[in-house]
C-alpha cells in the first residue's frame, strides 16, 4: 500500500487540507474508489476504509493482479464532517456540484480540478454515493446514460437491483458523469446509510465491489456469490411523496415487497397525535428508499419503488 496525497489546500484557519488517496498494485489505472465528498456521507467513508483494509490483506497475498493499479480515496471533505456540515464550510457549495473542476476558481471548484486531474485515466470509477434527503437505500449500483454506458457490467456488482440514470442539466457537473465524459466507466453505489454506519449494508457494498473487481480480472479471491441483478431504468421506478407535514410514523421498509394501495407509513400531528395524513404505495413493486428522519414536511418524497 502506498499513500499519496492527492491535492492539498492552504487554510489560515485550519490545518492544511490533505485529500489523501490510498494505491495498491502497480502499473495500469484499473479502478478509482472515491469516497465521502459530502461532510455527513460516514456510511461512504467507512465502506471505503473497509476496501483499504481489504486490498491491503490481498496485496499481501499476491492477489492483485499483474500491472493492476488501483486507488481508494476514502474522504475528499473531512473540514466539513469535522464541524457536522454537508457541503463545504466556507460557502456550502457542493464539491460534487463543481466537476471537471477550475484551477483558478473558487475552492470548491480548485479541490474538484486538484481531484479530478488524478482521477482521470481509470478504466473503471466508483463512487460511494448518497440521497440529497434524509433516507435509507436497498444496497445497489447506478449508472448514468451518457452514451459511454456499458450497463450490463453493472451485474458483475451482484447486487439486487442496477439502475440505468437519464442524465439531467445538474447531472453534468458531477464526478460521475465527467468520469464517463473521460471516458472512463463510472457507477455510483449506493449503501444503506449516509450520515450513520450500518455494517451489514458496509459488507454488501465491500463484497459488490470485490466481486466487480474479481470479474473485471484486477483481483484474484474467494468471494461469496451475489444476487442475479434485475437491470432496470430509472423510469421503472415510483416517488412516493407525504401529503402533509408532521411525525413520520414508518411501516414499510426497504427491501420490503409492497401491493398498490398498501400503507407505508403515517403522519401524525407533532402536538396533539393525531393522524394527518397516510402515505400508501401506489404501484406494486419493492421498496429501495425510505425517508429515516422523525419528522417530514409536505411533498417530501419519502419511498421510492421498484416497479
Amino acid at each position: 500500500m502506498r499513500k499519496k496525497i492527492l491535492y492539498s489546500l492552504k487554510s489560515p484557519y485550519r490545518e492544511q487540507l490533505d485529500v489523501v488517496g490510498y494505491c495498491f498494485g502497480h502499473g495500469k489505472k484499473a479502478l478509482a474508489i472515491v469516497g465521502a465528498m459530502r461532510g455527513n456521507e460516514v456510511q461512504q467513508m467507512y465502506v471505503c476504509s473497509r476496501m483499504v483494509q481489504e486490498l491491503k490483506q490481498l496485496e499481501a497475498d499476491d492477489a492483485i493482479a499483474e500491472n493492476m493499479q488501483i486507488m481508494v480515496v476514502p474522504c475528499v471533505n473531512y473540514y466539513s464532517m469535522n464541524v457536522g456540515k454537508r457541503f463545504w464550510t466556507m460557502d456550502n457549495t457542493d464539491i460534487n456540484r463543481m466537476f471537471p473542476g477550475y484551477a483558478l476558481g473558487e475552492t470548491t471548484q480548485r479541490i474538484a480540478d486538484g481531484l479530478f486531474s488524478k482521477l482521470k485515466g481509470y478504466q473503471y470509477g466508483i463512487q460511494m454515493a448518497s440521497f440529497y434527503q434524509s433516507g435509507n437505500f436497498l444496497p445497489h449500483v447506478k449508472m448514468m446514460d451518457t452514451g459511454f454506458t456499458d450497463a450490463e457490467l453493472m451485474k458483475c456488482f451482484g447486487f439486487r437491483y442496477a439502475l440505468i440514470r437519464t442524465p439531467r442539466p445538474y447531472d453534468t457537473t458531477t464526478l460521475n458523469y465527467n468520469w464517463q465524459i473521460w471516458e472512463t466507466k463510472a457507477f455510483s453505489v449506493y449503501s444503506n446509510a449516509t450520515d450513520t454506519i450500518n455494517e451489514a449494508s458496509a459488507t454488501e457494498a465491500v463484497d459488490g465491489i470485490l466481486r466487480f473487481m474479481q470479474a473485471q480480472g484486477i483481483i484474484r479471491a474467494k468471494l461469496c456469490p451475489g444476487f442475479q441483478t434485475e437491470l432496470l431504468r430509472e423510469n421503472q421506478t415510483r416517488q412516493v411523496q407525504s401529503e402533509a407535514g408532521g411525525i413520520f410514523k414508518q411501516v414499510k421498509h426497504i427491501g420490503d415487497r409492497v401491493n398498490s394501495g398498501e400503507l407505508l407509513a403515517s403522519v401524525m400531528h407533532p402536538f396533539d397525535g393525531s393522524l394527518v395524513s397516510e402515505v400508501r404505495s401506489p404501484v406494486n413493486g419493492t421498496i429501495y428508499f425510505s425517508w429515516s428522519d422523525p419528522l417530514i414536511s409536505e411533498k417530501t418524497v419519502c419511498f421510492k419503488i421498484i416497479t
